[in-house]
């Protein structure tokens, strides 16, 4: 997987304003370090171990669910992209609107939310009902939410880092979406087990909780005064928001290093969404409990990202060597995932185990540079638009991958949809060398 599935370097003192400076990150002291295990640190990291842990044990239920109700690889990609068919159009107006308004509120309302539809699913399931045309639009529901949740949670999430630990604070992110991975071997078991009800209430649980956890930060979000202090002339919030959406995709045109950054990951997800219908449809149809080998050959993908995450947290990237490492860990990612479904399984949970440890390092580096580049009051805006950009790549792999998986062999898709992102990695990070060297070789 590439760093997008785990669902930003700073800009040179040259670079920023002394205004820009003192807002989002004030210097430190000569000779003081800063504690990165602050607090609020401590309580959104709490929060998001409990809610990955639910969430990932429901999420590969209900991706068995659906195979074992229409056992068909194109309808299983008709399922997928019902859930990210609404994130094209949320992450541009919901990234806007956390520009402006409360993104811990945003975070706390959505898992309460989250809590209640997985509760009512739970209780409708164990009453024996299932409609799938009412599934259907829950599930449109649930990408509307996690869509919006994503661009708030990127963008609040960086405000509780301190200076300098960046790396390190995203190393521990992704360490953190890598223990879900216990969670598939675990949902696959009570799933065959009990179904996918007990499932359900224990992910809602888990959703509660963790928004009771983040009701608890008290960081200060000062870009909301700031963006209020910035207001234009326009009438009404409606006209403020088209605005704001405005202005974000100016900022983006203004700043070829994102701009590059966001096309690479768009046709990267081309890759991704083809590998999200066809891999776990392909080992549950080709081998006896497809399921249980699936699990174990892309869990070592894992595997690799838990062991690069203790990698980064120990170890920083040398500042001059981040473009260059995310380049070549690009194209290694795109080789590794392209061929692993045409080796044998011992082979192909190796090669999964290098590109898990790749695709970390490739999300510690993108994540970290992009997030502390923008400036806070433009994150929000920033992350919608690479949600975005992303979502439609993913969506047409997804798509495409569905169709075509009817006449030609899922690992041929595969195969073709990785060497589009090694193409694409090559000449739009390689070709814009200069600009997102700029972005990614920088000290955070």
């Amino acid at each position: 997987m590439t760093d997008i599935m785990m669902t930003t370097s700073d800009q040179t003192t040259q670079e920023k304003s002394k205004d820009q400076t003192d807002t989002t990150h004030p210097p430190n002291p000569a000779g003081s370090t800063n504690k990165l295990w602050t607090r609020d640190f401590t309580i959104i990291t709490i929060g998001s171990v409990i809610s990955m842990l639910g969430n990932s044990l429901v999420g590969f239920a209900m991706s068995l669910m659906v195979l074992d109700y229409t056992n068909s690889s194109m309808l299983y990609a008709i399922y997928m992209v019902l859930y990210t068919l609404p994130q094209l159009i949320t992450p541009i107006i919901s990234g806007a609107i956390l520009d402006r308004f409360s993104r811990k509120k945003m975070i706390y309302t959505l898992d309460f939310i989250s809590a209640g539809i997985y509760l009512i699913m739970a209780i409708t399931l164990l009453n024996g009902i299932f409609n799938f045309p009412m599934f259907a639009m829950i599930v449109l529901l649930l990408g509307v939410i996690q869509s919006t949740y994503y661009i708030a949670y990127d963008s609040f999430y960086p405000l509780l880092i301190t200076e300098g630990n960046y790396q390190k604070a995203y190393s521990i992110s992704s360490m953190l979406e890598t223990m879900t991975v216990v969670m598939v071997p675990v949902s696959t078991f009570v799933y065959n087990l009990v179904g996918i009800g007990p499932l359900m209430i224990i992910n809602a649980v888990s959703f509660a909780i963790a928004a009771l956890f983040e009701m608890q930060i008290e960081h200060e979000e000062e870009y909301i005064s700031k963006r209020e202090a910035e207001d234009t002339k326009a009438e009404g919030k409606l006209n403020q928001m088209l605005l704001d959406i405005k202005e974000g995709i100016k900022y983006m045109a203004s700043e070829p290093g994102l701009l590059a950054v966001v096309a690479y990951f768009g046709l990267n997800m081309f890759a991704c969404g083809a590998m999200d219908v066809l891999c776990l449809p392909y080992y549950k149809q080709n081998f006896h409990n497809g399921e249980y080998i699936y699990a174990l050959v892309f869990g070592m993908s894992f595997i690799g990202r838990a062991v690069g995450g203790g990698i980064h947290y120990k170890f920083k990237i040398p500042t001059k060597l981040k473009f260059i490492f995310a380049l070549t860990i690009y194209i290694i990612i795109a080789i590794g995932e392209g061929t692993y479904m045409f080796l044998p399984i011992g082979l192909a949970a190796v090669v999964c185990f290098i590109t898990g440890i790749s695709g970390v390092t490739s999300y510690t580096i993108r994540i970290s540079s992009t997030q502390g580049y923008v400036p806070d009051e433009k994150k929000g805006r920033y992350n919608g638009a690479f949600q975005l950009i992303t979502t439609v790549g993913l969506l047409i792999g997804q798509m495409s991958a569905g169709l075509i998986s009817q006449r030609i062999d899922e690992r041929f898709i595969v195969l073709g949809g990785n060497m589009i992102a090694l193409i694409a990695a090559i000449t739009i990070i390689g070709g814009n060398r200069k600009e997102v060297a700029k972005i990614y070789n920088t000290d955070n």
